[in-house]
């Protein structure tokens, strides 16, 4: 299937749109990561005063907190594999976009 330039132009134009998009979705998932970071900091060091606070020998604090805070951890863990593979998503929009233009620069040359 040959292509013409309209076409090229075309799925230039769409291609650009998806990668403004996706930048915009980027910055949410960032947010949302950095906020679930946050969360899961504050909650654990909280965690660990309270441990401390109820006596529990120093060498079992940091396992227990952990433990006791595992939800946010796996909800930051969740969030941050989001943003990763949004990235990820926009870079591959992004060799799409190059390869659009190598085809459209070169179909305007033949």
């Amino acid at each position: 299937m040959a292509l013409d330039i309209v076409d090229i132009g075309q799925a230039i134009y769409e291609t650009a749109k998806r990668i403004e998009k996706g930048c915009n979705e980027l910055y949410k998932y960032a947010k949302a990561y950095a906020e679930a970071e946050k969360e899961y900091r504050l909650a654990l060091a909280r965690e660990i005063m309270n441990l401390r606070d109820a006596g529990l020998p120093a060498t079992l604090i940091n396992d227990v907190a952990r433990g006791n805070v595992a939800e946010l951890k796996y909800k930051r863990d969740l969030s941050e594999v989001s943003y990763k593979t949004a990235r990820d998503m926009l870079e591959a929009l992004k060799s799409e976009l190059s390869g659009l233009q190598s085809l459209y620069k070169n179909q305007g040359e033949v």
